[in-house]
């Protein structure tokens, strides 16, 4: 039974995993080393001489160029996206950037869709903009957008599916498809989605990004990333990395091996709880408006049901009487931690307009879509009857004049 075959537990748990391990260790070790040896110049040679021809290569020569514990953390990713290949990054931004540069020269031209992380367009809009290659920003959703941003000089579509904060869902085979006919790569950040709920190669995207730090590793310690799809994108973007540097250390890793081993059993309880909760707070009078593709007033859920296998465990929502209303909510929060993050098996509660985007007036916060009263709320894997009772007295505590 090949990898692919097998069910998603089971390659969660053995993909990449050696048999034997070293030592024959149950768990893949952690290679602390920063420099690896040579028997002899004529096993220096022979190393190049295989450098040079092309094969692949599952030996050292120096840490920045990749270590054991890496290599076996790249290989269960790749095998959970039924890919060639995945190539880890010492963060989510860095696997991002990374493949940025390396896909795109001065004089070309980027599409990327509006609700996104606030970093990524950062750098579209600073460092991309100064090195000339210009950014178009479309609705999600708006294919005749899309299609009209399309240039000669388009060589890349960078979209997250779900998008950060509202949770949106691009139809990705029409786009791809879109994309495709003009000659240009789909880029996908599917941090939000995770393996689990989707594949996004199978649906016609060149390359996938995954902030590992979220889901993928599942417990709030530690930072990576990760780029998956064909190796003949990944081997040239394992070059680059190679110049720029940003790779991920070999603990990192290793915490990364364990927390994938659970992927499947915390996702399914991922997905219920951002389901009950998000039904929950669509009942209530001081919720204005939830943002969950798994409702059905999620304006993407026909799309989301078609493409996912389950929603997520984010839930964006907004709050009656804007940014105070909002805080009023966290602040009588018992089980969430107030925090940026999400996908750990903690519950973590932000407000965007503070914790995020609070350099920008609100003017510009609302350009970009980002309300006083949203919060977002990143749901771990507690019970799903303490969340919700935990909101019910939480939203008694939003003042009713707000």
């Amino acid at each position: 039974m090949t990898q692919l075959q097998r069910g998603f537990s089971t390659r969660a748990v053995h993909g990449g995993e050696a048999r034997p391990n070293p030592y024959r260790a149950v768990t893949t070790p952690i290679v602390q080393t920063s420099t690896y040896t040579f028997e002899s110049t004529a096993d220096v040679r022979a190393f190049k001489e295989a450098q040079q021809s092309g094969a692949p290569q599952r030996r050292g020569e120096y840490g920045r160029y990749g270590n054991p514990t890496q290599w076996a953390a790249e290989d269960k990713i790749a095998a959970l996206e039924g890919a060639e290949e995945a190539l880890l990054f010492s963060s989510g931004m860095n696997a991002v950037t990374t493949a940025l540069l390396a896909l795109l020269s001065p004089g070309d031209h980027l599409i990327v869709t509006q609700d996104l992380y606030r970093k990524t367009r950062q750098f579209c809009n600073t460092l991309l903009q100064r090195m000339g290659i210009a950014t178009s920003y479309v609705p999600v959703g708006d294919v005749a957008a899309l299609e009209a941003a399309l240039r000669p000089q388009t060589r890349l579509l960078f979209t997250e599916l779900p998008t950060n904060p509202y949770l949106r869902v691009v139809d990705l085979g029409r786009i791809a498809d879109l994309v495709h006919a003009r000659g240009a790569r789909l880029f996908v950040d599917s941090t939000f989605a995770t393996p689990y709920n989707l594949r996004p190669l199978e649906h016609g995207a060149d390359l996938v990004v995954h902030s590992a730090t979220k889901y993928l590793g599942g417990h709030n310690d530690l930072l990576a990333g990760v780029l998956v799809g064909p190796s003949s994108l990944i081997g040239p973007l394992r070059e680059v990395q190679g110049m720029l540097g940003g790779v991920v250390d070999p603990g990192c890793a290793y915490l990364l091996l364990r927390g994938l081993k659970t992927l499947a059993l915390r996702m399914e309880r991922h997905n219920e709880n951002g389901l009950r909760v998000a039904r929950f707070l669509e009942s209530q009078p001081a919720v204005e408006r939830v943002w969950y593709p798994g409702l059905a007033s999620h304006p993407d859920h026909a799309i989301a049901t078609r493409l996912l296998r389950g929603f997520g465990g984010v839930v964006s929502f907004e709050v009656r009487g804007g940014m105070e209303g909002a805080a009023a909510l966290v602040d009588a929060l018992r089980v969430p931690l107030i925090g940026p993050s999400l996908g750990g098996v903690e519950s973590l509660v932000e407000q965007p307009a503070l914790m995020s985007h609070y350099e920008l007036d609100p003017v510009e916060r609302a350009a970009i879509g980002v309300t006083d009263g949203l919060v977002r709320y990143a749901l771990g894997i507690e019970d799903a009857d303490d969340l919700i009772a935990d909101l019910e007295q939480a939203l008694a505590q939003v003042p009713a004049g707000s």
